[in-house]
């Protein structure tokens, strides 16, 4: 037997399990590290990366090498090619002149040295943009822990309703033997052990019911996981019933604008701004300089060299509204992503009330059912004694056993319901990206 220390989200136990056993924080390791939808945005950061370097890869010159041979007897491409190889001499016949062959090699730049700031723009866009992308798997961490979370206490919940309901079972039959004895004793009426047979066949079928319960709570669990992680449910680690009651105070909490979907959605924004404001950076002229150093040759030797550089002034006069297109477009793209923004706002701060509230409610119906466990139990002793004394009828009976069984699946279901709200409560305030294995 080794020993698991167990730490969820605020929930500090011990659990001594086989070594085969899973823990809470084994299965959110293991979804963590092979999920196929968080490996899809870890890919969408690289791109998102891979997008700085070409938005700062504009400051840099672009340079170019081409190599071609050309062979002609047109009488003005036939000179200057003879005059770049520096072998044209008046004494030639223009207007006839010999097939010429010309071998030249080039290697050019061209610069972009002003743009009214577009490329800054561009490039503080592209860094926003990486930003929301690392936000957004984030974001998307935050979902896949607490989703593996309520799934794990979704199988302990499911194994607490059955243990309930073999209970329930094993309940009414001690009752049907006692009944069965006091109708062979001749103090009962037959209908007293077929009434107990018919809720013994019911218990069963629920029973049966909570079996598949469990099955389909497991399928949920290595779904989650994103493969078959947990083979049977009584791998999953049990936990302490010993719960800490949530504070009220937390009911405000000031950190959601620090949740990652929020900080994504407002990362977008603001790259969307900036992409509009460089739209109309777009617009104005543009300064570029360019060059080439060139070589020219009749033959594969005694090149002839020279350059040229310069610089020129670019400006798009008419486009044919293509400009005025782009422009409305960026704004527009900018004026959603900022309502976008808005409404996601409103939509986390409902989560995090609605979350606070399902916190609040599992706790107190937890509490109901604790309290009233001891009712349920000696009322079920005292009934049946009486009912072996013949002070009680089987009607009394059937109902403190129902009352006894109805209690405990209360208090099992409101226990691990209150743990799943409390995971909730962390993923609606953005607290579960993956704090179990990265401090």
């Amino acid at each position: 037997m080794n020993g698991f220390l167990v730490r969820a989200f605020g929930l500090f136990m011990v659990a001594v399990a086989p070594s085969h056993a899973r823990s809470l924080e084994a299965c959110i390791e293991e979804a963590l590290a092979g999920n196929a939808h968080l490996e899809a945005m870890t890919h969408r950061v690289a791109a998102a990366e891979a997008a700085i370097g070409m938005a700062r890869s504009a400051y840099y010159p672009t340079l170019y090498a081409n190599a071609q041979y050309a062979r002609t007897d047109n009488p003005p491409q036939a000179f200057f090619m003879n005059l770049n190889q520096r072998q044209a001499s008046l004494q030639n016949d223009f207007n006839q002149p010999e097939d010429t062959d010309n071998l030249r090699g080039t290697l050019g730049f061209r610069m972009l040295v002003a743009d009214a700031g577009a490329r800054s723009l561009s490039g503080q866009s592209a860094e926003l943009r990486a930003k929301a992308a690392e936000a957004a798997r984030d974001a998307a961490r935050n979902e896949l822990v607490h989703l593996v979370t309520r799934a794990y206490y979704g199988v302990l919940q499911a194994k607490a309703l059955l243990e309930v309901g073999e209970e329930s079972v094993a309940s009414l039959r001690e009752n049907m033997r006692v009944a069965q004895e006091r109708f062979e004793a001749g103090s009962v009426v037959k209908t007293d052990v077929l009434n107990l047979e018919v809720q013994v066949a019911e218990a069963q079928d629920q029973v049966i019911r909570a079996r598949n319960g469990v099955q389909l709570a497991l399928a949920a669990l290595n779904t989650a996981i994103g493969r078959t992680f947990v083979d049977d449910a009584e791998q999953v680690d049990p936990v302490s019933s010993e719960l800490d009651a949530p504070v009220d105070a937390d009911a405000v909490f000031a950190g959601l604008d620090e949740r990652p979907d929020l900080v994504a959605a407002s990362l977008e924004a603001e790259a969307a701004s900036r992409e509009a404001t460089g739209a109309q950076r777009d617009r104005w002229p543009k300064l570029v300089a360019f060059g080439s150093v060139d070589a020219d040759s009749d033959r594969l030797g005694d090149f002839e060299e020279s350059y040229l550089v310069g610089a020129m002034v670019d400006v798009e006069i008419f486009t044919g509204k293509r400009r005025s297109a782009e422009q409305a477009m960026a704004r527009a793209r900018s004026r959603e992503a900022t309502a976008r923004k808005t409404a996601l706002r409103q939509q986390v701060e409902y989560d995090h009330t609605q979350s606070w509230l399902s916190v609040q409610e599992a706790w107190s119906r937890l509490q109901v059912a604790r309290q009233s466990q001891a009712s349920a139990d000696e009322a079920l002793r005292i009934t049946r004694e009486r009912y072996e004394q013949g002070a009680a009828d089987i009607t009394q009976l059937l109902t403190a056993q129902l009352g006894l069984t109805s209690n405990r699946s209360r208090e099992a279901g409101a226990m691990y319901d209150f743990l799943i709200a409390e995971s909730n409560l962390r993923r609606a305030r953005g607290l579960l990206v993956n704090p179990l294995v990265e401090p």
